[in-house]
């Protein structure tokens, strides 16, 4: 028995998700999100650093970022009713050693192949764009074309949207199995015995996307990695940049609001409590804290109001995995996004509605594709 239909079934309710129910959405596709927790973006959405950054990536998913700054950040505010706090300050991405610059410089070396504006500069020229940073910075790769946005507000505004546009979300309703109708996908079945039906079925769920996907014979190799982060109390207003490190062990913006986001990694991350809601670690906080105060001296006295932790679906090869599944007519794929989900997350959505409704995208995607696993003969 059929219980609901529709054109397109999304499974996940984060931004991926939510935003590309917005774009179909707003072409008149009739579109259901499935959603297993009980929130809309409780997985990485909600719980990352906010960068919006083309620098520090893999140039097999830099066409797309770019795309997104270009074409739908600057305007994303005023489109979806939200304030998403996008802000273009640029971003550094910090070292301190000899082998940090040989790191930033293979970085920038790559970006700068495919026409992404980033290029390196000495510990001088970083404490001139963020004077409050330390003597240890002694070099720095800077792409003054890359920001940062919230998390939270960004997806809200993509949901909110999407509804007002006719998408259909249900939470809480956790999805069990894909199944085929006629060597086709077809079918969803969630843990209420419902089954939602429709002619095309996207997948990106986060690291669940692996056992799902399972179901009907694709194996996307991909672990978790748990990402934490603590939030300060406000603070006078410092800098405006995305900050990186060339070991991508730390991360940091100061908000609109004056407070502080860092992130960073104490090597413990196997070790935290999960009973549900993954719990940051009582050394990672510490860890990250002694690194606050390395780069920003002037922050040793500021008070840190909460902490969380979150998974990343970390796929073998360090970037997402999109796109059609030849093995699987019917089935789109968007997960393994390794971390770097939120700020490619507009490009995304507007690429895989794209495709959804024309079987073709604006940016060549062919290096994503899950084929790029398979073996070569």
């Amino acid at each position: 028995m059929i219980s609901y239909k529709a054109d397109v079934i999304i499974i996940g309710g984060g931004i991926i998700g939510c935003a590309t129910a917005y774009y179909l959405a707003k072409n008149n596709i009739s579109v259901t999100v499935l959603e297993a927790s009980d929130y809309i973006g409780n997985g990485g959405s909600s719980r990352n650093g906010g960068g919006v950054r083309q620098s520090g990536r893999d140039p097999r998913e830099l066409p797309l970022v770019m795309y997104g700054i270009r074409n739908l950040w600057p305007h994303l505010s005023e489109e979806i009713g939200v304030d998403t706090e996008y802000h273009q300050d640029g971003n550094l991405r910090l070292g301190k050693n000899v082998h940090h610059r040989e790191i930033l410089q293979g970085l920038t070396d790559r970006a700068n192949k495919v026409g992404l504006d980033v290029r390196m500069i000495d510990g001088d020229e970083v404490r001139k764009i963020i004077p409050y940073l330390s003597d240890e910075v002694t070099v720095a790769s800077w792409c003054p074309t890359d920001g940062h946005a919230n998390p939270l507000t960004t997806t809200l505004g993509y949901y909110k949207t999407a509804r007002k546009l006719g998408a259909r979300f249900y939470t809480g309703v956790k999805v069990m199995e894909l199944r085929k109708v006629k060597g086709e996908l077809r079918r969803v079945l969630t843990d209420d015995g419902s089954v939602f039906e429709a002619d095309q079925i996207m997948v990106a769920a986060g690291y669940e996307s692996r056992k799902l996907l399972g179901s009907v014979g694709i194996d996307v190799p991909m672990t978790r990695s748990l990402l934490e982060a603590l939030v300060t109390e406000a603070e006078p207003h410092m800098f405006d940049q995305m900050l990186g490190t060339a070991d991508a062990d730390f991360y940091g913006h100061q908000t609109k609001h004056g407070s502080f986001v860092f992130g960073g990694s104490s090597g413990f991350e196997g070790f935290n409590k999960d009973n549900g809601t993954p719990m940051t670690s009582s050394i990672t906080a510490p860890a990250i804290c002694r690194g606050i105060m390395k780069y920003f001296p002037d922050l040793a006295d500021a008070k840190i109001v909460r902490t969380w932790a979150g998974w990343s679906d970390k796929s073998a090869d360090g970037v997402p995995v999109l796109g059609r599944v030849e093995e699987v007519p019917g089935l789109i794929v968007a997960c393994a996004f390794t971390g770097h989900g939120f700020g490619i997350a507009p490009a995304i959505g507007d690429q895989m509605a794209k495709l959804i409704m024309s079987g073709t995208t604006d940016i060549d995607i062919s290096a994503l594709h899950y084929d790029r696993f398979k073996a070569k003969i």
